[in-house]
């Protein structure tokens, strides 16, 4: 198993917005405390650090410091679109409970 997975859509998104941006397509995956439940996901292009843990994906690279990795192992990152909107969605297996958002989460 992966430590963290990059889904096709999710690439294919980052992608698209890395271009828009003039960006290298780096996807930073980092949780910060806060939102709702405890922990919330933030996302931002970026250039990836010494010590991040790197996952590619038809040439986009997600990238994780080892705090984040530590709660968020094992977790999947894809794009969803849906009548409520779109958005990238993390699915956490070490996420005790989440909110409605699906933005935050608690261990």
């Amino acid at each position: 198993m992966t430590d963290v997975q990059l889904t096709a859509s999710a690439a294919k998104r980052v992608a698209a917005i890395a271009a828009k941006q003039d960006k290298p397509a780096v996807l930073r995956l980092a949780v910060e405390g806060g939102g709702c439940a405890g922990f919330s996901y933030k996302f931002a292009l970026g250039e990836p650090e010494a010590d991040d843990m790197l996952v590619e994906t038809d040439g986009v690279c997600l990238v994780v410091d080892p705090m984040t990795l530590d709660l968020v192992r094992g977790s999947a990152v894809d794009f969803v679109e849906d009548m409520g909107g779109s958005a990238f969605k993390v699915t956490n297996p070490n996420a005790a409970s989440g909110c409605g958002c699906g933005s935050s989460f608690s261990i």
